[in-house]
């Protein structure tokens, strides 16, 4: 999911400038981002064949290999583990206390990074549980269910580059100390798909995880536990973001709807 708290990111003065900085320290901080953005793509792409079901040796929807209570209580422990990473991390509490520890310009791809070895572990303990709640047989239903559910993970895709790509990744604040110059939070802006939602990522997300032509128990589960996440890290978010933008947060909270296309935004 990543991009939690983006918007709202923390600019913290680097305990050593990059105009400071040595070059071996530059490389190395870069280096460090392209390794954990490279980590990112090979587990984005895993996290496509998990919830779809090819290419992963375990997927949602794999036959179930222990007892079904056991199996429920594993996963909740993994999501809750990746919702704990993802919110705490993002948190500009913790990231004035991380930044102690961590290189400023590094704060992002070690989020980034912590973030792929959470989805890792994820996938890698996750337990099938078998049962089946639907499983459409036309054709045309299973093929409006993927074209749905693809459309989901082009949404997530394309939003990434609608905030800014690389700097959701971290690769804009290690690029620009490399080249010894300093990083500038991205201003707020309405960017294309976020004048109609004001989170077209999560958007993306829940498309991905509900629309699909076989929905197995373990699929529920995921999808309903992270879709409680979402709702609940929008509400974090938002609160940092009205910290941050003041009144011009607020207004676009009024104008533009939260997740739901021509929906109303919040009254207040």
């Amino acid at each position: 999911m990543y991009a939690q708290a983006q918007e709202n990111e923390v600019h913290i003065r680097p305990s050593t400038s990059p105009q400071e900085a040595s070059l071996f320290r530059r490389m190395a901080i870069l280096a460090y981002g392209l390794v954990a953005y490279a980590m990112f793509l090979g587990v984005f792409l895993y996290a496509l064949g998990f919830v779809v079901g090819f290419g992963a040796p375990v997927t949602l929807d794999s036959p179930p290999t222990m007892d079904f209570v056991p199996a429920l209580v594993i996963n909740l422990g993994l999501l809750g583990l990746f919702a704990v990473q993802h919110s705490v991390m993002a948190r500009p509490t913790f990231k004035r206390w991380w930044t102690r520890l961590v290189p400023v310009p590094a704060e992002r791809s070690t989020y980034v990074l912590f973030s792929n070895l959470a989805m890792i572990v994820m996938f890698y303990f996750w337990q099938p549980m078998g049962g089946t709640l639907w499983a459409f047989e036309s054709t045309a239903a299973k093929a409006a269910m993927f074209g749905l559910g693809g459309a989901g993970w082009l949404l997530v895709l394309l939003t990434t580059f609608m905030i800014c790509h690389f700097d959701l990744f971290g690769l804009r604040q290690v690029w620009l100390y490399a080249r010894k110059k300093d990083y500038a939070p991205l201003k707020f802006k309405q960017r294309t798909m976020y004048s109609y939602v004001r989170h077209p990522l999560y958007l993306g997300w829940l498309m991905a995880f509900w629309f699909t032509p076989t929905m197995t128990v373990a699929h529920f589960v995921f999808a309903v536990m992270t879709t409680l996440y979402i709702f609940v890290a929008i509400q974090l978010e938002e609160r940092n973001l009205v910290d941050e933008h003041g009144e011009t947060y607020r207004q676009y909270r009024r104008k533009v709807p939260m997740i739901v296309p021509l929906a109303k935004g919040v009254s207040k």
